[in-house]
């Protein structure tokens, strides 16, 4: 499953790619309703988390390619303020606390080595505020902001970091 999960974050780009385009094409060509694409994303929602923005939304490819022409980081804050506008994020952000998959922490085995900190661009943007392992700060993954990228998990070397029910 650990394998599955670090192959599904490596290739998220191309996914997210194929869903956005393809969710475009149905919208625009096939005229669906921007109601059942806010319906999927409370679902995806109460599932997995905010998941949508980051796997699924045209919107969130845009900004995934403006954000890779910004290495120092910059442009990543663009990335928190495009959501402003959209429902899917807000209700879906809302949700992470309560959906059913979570990013977990197992305290016993965690090194400490901070590898998950650096992968995530929430702890990025606010150090003193997030962090995966440190107890004292807010875990990304139950904030609003956190959308289920993955990477922190992916790149835990001793498996510390999981996302399951």
């Amino acid at each position: 499953m650990r394998k599955l999960l670090k192959i599904l974050v490596d290739k998220r780009i191309i996914i997210l790619s194929l869903l956005g385009v393809s969710l475009y094409i149905a919208i625009s060509q096939f005229h669906i309703s921007l109601w059942y694409v806010l319906l999927a994303g409370v679902l995806l929602g109460v599932v997995f988390g905010k998941v949508f923005c980051r796997w699924v939304c045209p919107m969130g490819l845009i900004m995934e390619m403006l954000m890779s022409l910004s290495p120092d980081g910059k442009i990543r804050q663009m990335y928190q303020y495009h959501k402003l506008g959209c429902p899917i994020a807000w209700i879906s952000g809302w949700l992470n606390r309560y959906s059913l998959f979570k990013i977990k922490l197992n305290t016993d085995s965690c090194k400490n080595c901070g590898i998950c900190d650096k992968k995530c661009y929430i702890v990025a943007m606010e150090p003193q505020k997030f962090s995966l392992y440190k107890p004292s700060q807010i875990r990304p993954g139950d904030s609003y902001t956190c959308s289920k990228c993955l990477q922190c998990v992916a790149a835990c070397p001793n498996g510390s970091l999981t996302y399951k029910i």
